[in-house]
């Protein structure tokens, strides 16, 4: 029976064997009593303006479209854009049980800190510990009801919000989102390994600005160079989930508030690698 620690007794010695310390995610926070979330997956990038938030919509929308009860909980605290892709505006609404998140039109349950400021452009000018603990208060104070796919916006890179969420939620794997530039095999594999050091699993690589169709001839335009992301795949052993181009008319959607009507055909492959 593994032992815990005692933190008037803790030292170097007593420490070894702890259940604590072997098992990052024994920090998990208790799920809302009124929610029942069945995965809960994470995005992440390793830095920022990669467009993770764009692949976050877009799980979510592929798996709402296939019947199943999705959720996004939007982390990024500082950098909130899920309910602007969707057009979600005002005031989330709360009762003695917790918040209740808002839904698009697509049936997809939504909360971010932009639901709960006075206007979509009210900064949120907070130190890492409040922002860490908002993610927490996603979880534990929101009423998810039952939800099949509870899909969370990561912050960029491995600071305090990125680690709280993966310590704090029941992650049961993530996807990372890169970009073709050089620097990417670099970035990628620091993503992975903060999930491997907090022991959850890796489902696959979606890389983003890939290319740029030629509106005229149809030829694909490396505008950010070659993509170099089948061959960090392959060492780090996960599949590419898919090689999204910039296309205009979802940038045009998001912009708009339309996202809903988004069916993101360049990922189709992260179809099959979602738990169930």
């Amino acid at each position: 029976m593994a032992k815990e620690c005692n933190s008037t007794t803790c030292n170097k010695s007593s420490c070894e064997g702890c259940e604590k310390k072997n098992n990052p995610q024994s920090m998990q926070e208790a799920m809302n009593a009124f929610s029942n979330v069945k995965h809960v997956i994470g995005v992440v990038s390793g830095k920022g303006g990669v467009g993770k938030s764009f692949v976050t919509a877009s799980l979510a929308n592929r798996m709402a479209a296939k019947g199943y009860k999705v959720g996004i909980l939007d982390a990024d605290i500082t950098g909130p854009s899920i309910p602007k892709m969707y057009g979600l505006k005002g005031a989330a609404n709360a009762n003695d049980d917790g918040i209740i998140p808002m839904e698009t039109r697509n049936g997809i349950k939504v909360m971010s800190i932009n639901l709960l400021l006075p206007t979509e452009e009210t900064p949120v000018i907070w130190r890492g510990p409040i922002l860490a603990n908002m993610v927490k208060q996603f979880w534990t104070d929101v009423i998810w009801g039952d939800i099949d796919y509870l899909f969370v916006d990561m912050p960029p890179g491995t600071g305090d919000v990125p680690l709280t969420a993966f310590q704090s939620l029941p992650l049961n794997g993530i996807v990372i989102v890169s970009s073709p530039q050089d620097l990417v095999r670099m970035i990628v594999r620091k993503a992975y390994n903060m999930a491997e050091m907090m022991k959850i699993p890796v489902l696959g690589i979606v890389e983003n600005y890939s290319y740029v169709k030629c509106p005229d001839c149809g030829k694909e335009i490396k505008v950010f160079g070659e993509s170099h992301i089948d061959e960090i795949a392959a060492e780090l052993k996960v599949p590419v989930l898919g090689k999204m181009p910039i296309d205009v008319s979802y940038a045009q959607k998001a912009d708009a508030g339309e996202f809903d009507e988004i069916l993101n055909a360049y990922i189709e492959a992260a179809d099959a690698v979602m738990p169930q």
